[in-house]
């Protein structure tokens, strides 16, 4: 049976923007597995929607907390996101 997965939009805030951020969500996702994508915000903040199973997704959640090295994280918000949109692969959008 497979694994079961799920879908979310998350919002990361603090000094996210000018320490890679983009660059290693991507490399942590592709590892555990993810799809999704990952973009800078116009107001500092970077939003990324993961998806897959639900350990990967919780293990992304967790590492969003510590982020590349230069990172200061301030707040991992994650909100439910429609899976039906999501790219095969896990792209940076912008």
């Amino acid at each position: 049976m497979p694994a079961p997965s799920r879908a979310l939009l998350v919002r990361i805030a603090g000094h996210v923007q000018g320490v890679s951020f983009r660059v290693w969500t991507q490399r942590e996702a592709q590892r555990l597995g993810l799809r999704g994508w990952v973009r800078n915000e116009r107001d500092g903040s970077v939003n990324a929607l993961i998806s897959g199973p639900d350990e990967a997704v919780a293990s992304m959640l967790d590492a969003f907390w510590q982020g590349p090295r230069g990172a200061d994280v301030r707040s991992v918000v994650p909100e439910p996101a429609d899976p039906s949109g999501v790219p095969a692969g896990f792209d940076i959008t912008g």
